[in-house]
């Protein structure tokens, strides 16, 4: 039987006769209209769709909107992922006409301010990061990833030089392994210490001419700084080995140090963490990619120059990896990044990272008494706590996540990173109030206290939100995309 209105689907609102617009009749004979596509193209039916009218359409989807949680509705404290506050300003800015309507093929000469933009956006990028040269292009921060392994392969080559491997740590994101696989190399995976840093000792042991890069988040998926990385990058140059920084976690850092001053030779950005443009729903996403010099002339092709007081596209890169993706890069999201660091300035960008820690260590210290944290603090922008000692009452960090949802909030991320038990990664990031982070404790010790007293809530959670409880292995194994009429009979 269908549910009530807000939450019936659009097949079920269905009224013979309605429609949602008015069209024009059409001013090309039917006969010539059709001769226009090859038959097996044509329908012998029309399509099996809703008839609804546009008042329909927009009361459902607005419904269906308010069910869902974002950042401007709600805290989204999703650990590695700085779900920040997106200013509108950067909206409004992607918006304007000579930006949104700006096609990619646009000859140079009538695209010179969008020319102009992505190259100060390149050379602020590389300000940021200590960085010589930045690739725009990649769409996301796992081909970001990817453009710079792939680099870093084309560097070793150029020297005759044909190593295999790269070394990565076991608190790395799943992306990093993934990307230098795609690239062709071993992955080695790296200890980490009690302290939950890299260890430098099984680092020492890997370390040899065989090994092409090694890759570490700073702060660390852990959220902590790596407070030995100097000495890091001088081990791995020793061997000629190229060190790349996932930039993941720079909202921590930003304008506080340097990933180029700290011995990098490749960083990643994720405009989407850090300089706030929008969040998934499959993209656009942007993850440009930062270079020393040295590796420079293997950035993707084409590159944006200035010659003399005119912008152009450089395609005569002989060593380039060549092209990532179709056109130049996702430019929309390239103009909200330019807006948010203009508008910050040097200052700003520095107290998003001071903001950013603090925030963490107000939520790690407030919770200390109640959950097991992952590692000693202080912690930088994030902070990982686990749920073994709520798990030995039979309350596990899938549990406390589904509460969550019950009590108003987003859940961190669950069970990441890896080598932790039960973990709840928890990021605040800098936008969010005192007041909202002591609602979200509060929760937390509430249902810490559950756990001991009274499970039963939190195993029936969650009960507020409109679908309740799945089956998650099921819904991943047999997955229902389709609705079809019977499964309302």
């Amino acid at each position: 039987m269908a549910g009530p209105a807000y939450d019936r689907l659009i097949f079920e609102l269905s009224s013979p006769g309605r429609t949602a617009y008015s069209l024009p009749e059409a001013d090309v004979p039917g006969k010539a209209l059709a001769s226009l596509l090859p038959p097996r193209y044509l329908r012998a039916e029309p399509p099996a769709l809703p008839e609804v009218s546009e008042f329909d359409v927009v009361r459902h989807y607005s419904r269906l909107s308010r069910m869902n949680y974002g950042v401007d509705t709600h805290f989204y404290p999703l650990g590695s992922c700085t779900m920040k506050y997106n200013p509108r300003i950067n909206e409004d800015m992607a918006r304007l006409a000579g930006f949104a309507h700006l096609h990619p093929l646009t000859p140079e000469r009538g695209s010179q301010g969008a020319l102009r933009l992505m190259d100060e956006l390149a050379q602020a990028l590389g300000e940021i990061a200590g960085m010589d040269a930045v690739s725009l292009q990649p769409a996301a921060g796992a081909q970001g990833e990817l453009a710079g392994v792939l680099m870093i392969r084309a560097y070793h080559r150029a020297r005759g030089e044909r190593r295999t491997k790269v070394l990565v740590p076991d608190s790395a994101h799943g992306t990093n392994p993934a990307s230098t696989a795609i690239a062709g190399y071993e992955v080695v995976q790296l200890k980490s210490d009690a302290n939950g840093e890299v260890d430098l000792g099984d680092l020492e042991r890997n370390l040899d001419g065989s090994v092409a890069a090694f890759m570490v988040t700073v702060p660390n998926t852990l959220g902590l700084f790596e407070t030995r990385i100097i000495e890091i990058t001088e081990l791995c140059h020793a061997q000629g080995v190229q060190v790349y920084m996932d930039g993941a976690n720079l909202n921590a850092i930003l304008g506080v140090t340097r990933p180029g001053d700290l011995g990098f030779d490749v960083c990643h950005f994720n405009l989407h963490k850090t300089f706030t443009t929008p969040h998934g729903g499959g993209g656009p996403g942007a993850g440009p990619v930062g270079v020393r010099a040295h590796l420079e002339p293997f950035l993707p092709a084409p590159v944006v120059v200035k010659r003399a007081e005119r912008y152009a596209l450089d395609w005569k890169r002989p060593k380039s990896i060549g092209k990532l993706q179709a056109f130049w890069g996702n430019f929309g999201m390239l103009v909200r990044a330019y807006a948010y660091i203009r508008t910050m300035g040097a200052d700003g960008l520095r107290s998003v990272a001071e903001n950013a820690v603090l925030n963490a260590n107000y939520v790690m210290k407030r919770l200390e008494a109640h959950y097991d944290l992952a590692a000693p603090g202080p912690c930088m922008h994030e902070c990982v706590v686990s749920a073994r000692r709520q798990k030995k009452l039979g309350v596990t960090a899938t549990d406390i996540a589904k509460r969550l949802l019950d009590l108003g909030f987003y859940a961190p991320s669950t069970y990441f990173p890896l080598i932790v038990e039960e973990a709840l990664m928890i990021e605040p990031t800098e936008t969010e109030s005192k007041e909202t982070l002591d609602a979200f404790c509060d929760a937390m010790i509430q249902i810490a206290r559950e756990a001991e007293t009274d499970p039963a809530p939190i195993h029936d959670a969650p009960v507020t939100t409109p679908v309740g409880r799945l089956d998650q292995t099921k819904a991943a194994r047999e997955p229902d995309l389709r609705w079809t009429p019977s499964q309302t009979r």
